[in-house]
């Protein structure tokens, strides 16, 4: 993670510099290659961000996560598995280059 400032959580310290290749670099901590499907599970967590103003918590990132891409038929378990982890919504939102949601540990 050569010169990518992150915080004391390991999250971006600015969104905005954030790349699919960052993304990879974050995802290296969790054993995860991104691939389009998990890419485009990123890219709609930055959605939710622009448009809400917030990183999501676990349920209304499921929640947008069915509706933006119900191809890929979205469920907590089904994001544990493809991002390795059980915390979802603080991963997925690092991944992503956004802050911690406020309600996770």
């Amino acid at each position: 993670m050569s010169n990518i400032a992150l915080d004391q959580d390991g999250h971006l310290c600015d969104h905005n510099i954030w790349t699919p290749a960052i993304a990879q670099q974050l995802a290296d901590t969790l054993d995860v290659k991104l691939d389009d499907e998990r890419l485009a599970i990123l890219h709609q967590v930055r959605a939710f961000f622009a448009r809400f103003n917030h990183a999501p918590a676990t349920r209304p990132l499921i929640k947008w996560l069915q509706q933006t891409l119900p191809e890929h038929d979205i469920s907590n378990q089904k994001l544990q598995q493809l991002f390795n982890t059980g915390l979802v919504a603080r991963h997925v939102n690092r991944l992503s280059g956004l802050p911690k949601p406020p309600n996770c540990l």
